[in-house]
């Protein structure tokens, strides 16, 4: 059933406390209570939040060689990245109940020695709902970052409408859009780091398209934001903007509720009535009355991959009565 009634909803626009994983979720309580403050049921944070996207670092790499200054960056980075679940995650739980709040936010996770690109979700108990991996790393994001798979694509269904999130350039991709459309997205976060003035345009072509409301959230940053030995080609200027923002909430219809707000810091806030879902999808619906099944179609893998797959584990000797490995029984 579709859902009905008002939501407020806020998407926060500011900067990371860049490779620091404690201030940035000292920062993150502080913008949340905000967000609440203001009578928010929802709050989106940027893309990697939590710790830092690492805008115009290099990492030390060019084709064929890599520096020793840039592993020490990337060892940086990973440090202050977090584990899901762990006990970054049981704090970002803690800051939702308190503030009532369900909590959407971009993170970088590390899992063994990969990074990866992650929005977090929890609702307003504070109970950590689930994540979406980055599925495509954007050119040089892939240097540092792994890529997601088809197993963390979720929309939830909340008290508030059906939310998930699609992450900055992913919300190029046509298919994956249609997936969550298939999925009855109608709270369609966008966590990104892009600032161009086309951006909005791609925002409301999506909400148009999936007749959903767009929460797209992207940081405030200068160069003050960043350590003063972060090796950016954006110099050492601090007053230097390095993401301009470019927040934005945008309706069913394709209509600006709030932003884009490329002036600093700022936490937008609209009023999001869910009956507009429903209206829109009168004359549109793209994955039901407006499809046509009998010419396109689309097949989505879901399952985990891995690079081991560890079948069952084989004896070292074969207990008494099994059958032989090898025509053997046992060491000669």
């Amino acid at each position: 059933m579709e859902k009905t009634g008002l939501v407020r909803a806020a998407v926060v626009q500011a900067a990371s406390v860049a490779f620091d994983c404690e201030q940035t979720l000292q920062k993150v309580a502080r913008l949340a209570g905000e967000a609440a403050s203001q009578g928010a049921q929802l709050a989106v944070f940027p893309e990697a939040f939590i710790s830092a996207y690492p805008r115009g670092l290099s990492f030390g790499a060019t084709i064929g060689n890599r520096t020793s200054e840039g592993r020490e960056d990337f060892r940086r980075y990973f440090e202050s990245s977090i584990d899901v679940p762990g006990p970054a995650v049981d704090r970002l739980g803690r800051i939702a109940a308190a503030n009532r709040l369900y909590l959407v936010i971009g993170v970088i996770e590390r899992d063994g020695g990969t990074l990866y690109c992650t929005v977090l979700f929890f609702d307003n108990q504070g109970r950590y709902l689930g994540k979406h991996r980055k599925l495509m790393p954007t050119a040089s994001e892939r240097l540092v970052w792994g890529f997601g798979d088809g197993s963390t694509m979720p929309v939830y269904d909340t008290p508030l409408g059906k939310l998930g999130a699609v992450i900055c350039w992913e919300n190029y991709m046509p298919l994956l859009r249609t997936t969550m459309y298939s999925k009855g997205i109608q709270l369609y976060c966008a966590p990104t780091a892009d600032g161009r003035d086309t951006w909005i345009s791609t925002m409301q072509h999506i909400a148009l398209e999936g007749r959903c409301f767009v929460l797209s959230c992207n940081q405030f940053s200068r160069r003050s934001d960043y350590p003063a030995d972060y090796a950016t080609a954006f110099g050492d200027d601090p007053n230097t903007v390095v993401s301009r923002g470019g927040s934005c909430i945008i309706s069913p219809m394709g209509e600006i509720l709030a932003g884009p707000n490329y002036e600093g810091e700022a936490i937008l806030v609209a009023d999001l009535d869910l009956t507009d879902i429903m209206r829109g999808k009168f004359d549109f619906d793209v994955v039901g009355h407006y499809a046509r099944p009998d010419v396109f179609g689309l097949v989505v893998n879901e399952k985990p991959q891995t690079a081991v797959s560890r079948l069952g584990s084989i004896p070292a000797f074969p207990q008494e009565g099994a059958p032989a490995l090898n025509g053997k029984t046992g060491p000669e």
